[in-house]
């Protein structure tokens, strides 16, 4: 079954929102030069333009809540945190994957790999900082640990679409 489609105010139909943005990270990646093409598909392109706009979303929530409300830093952490899990999570479903299965699974694969995450962002950062690395430089490389392997995950495993059956 299609996805819906909208239509304009001069009555044209568009195409659906996950198909302009699948078009766009495609679009991106035949700009990058023939070697890096081959090692990045599109739907990696998105994973990481979608991580930076929900990054970007944590932080301004945790600014918000911090400053507007009453509760306790770790608090406010966890809450904006586990919204913008959630949103990376709707996201990448609906525009980077485009996955028609049921969400329930996903979401609970997703959430195995978001705890899995956070193990590793604690384990890494404690690892290179321990190793003399400055704090910054510790979380970048976490950061591009939990990229790779939430990449990984979402695509093989999270969103990954079962092969039919032959009836």
């Amino acid at each position: 079954m299609p996805a819906p489609t909208s239509t304009s105010a001069v009555g044209t139909a568009r195409r659906p929102l996950a198909d302009r943005f699948g078009d766009l990270m495609t679009g991106s990646v035949r700009l990058m030069p023939v070697w890096l093409r081959r090692a990045a598909p599109a739907d990696m392109i998105g994973y990481l333009v979608l991580g930076v706009v929900t990054f970007a979303v944590d932080l301004v929530l945790l600014v918000l809540l911090d400053r507007l409300t009453p509760v306790a830093l770790p608090v406010c952490v966890v809450v904006a945190d586990a919204m913008a899990w959630a949103l990376h999570f709707q996201l990448n479903r609906t525009l980077n994957f485009r996955s028609r299965a049921p969400a329930g699974p996903q979401a609970l694969r997703y959430s195995v790999l978001v705890c899995a995450c956070l193990v590793i962002s604690a384990g890494v950062t404690s690892g290179v900082a321990e190793l003399g690395a400055h704090l910054a430089v510790a979380r970048l490389v976490a950061g591009g640990c939990i990229a790779a392997c939430g990449y990984v995950a979402c695509r093989w495993w999270v969103f990954h679409a079962p092969a039919r059956a032959l009836a």
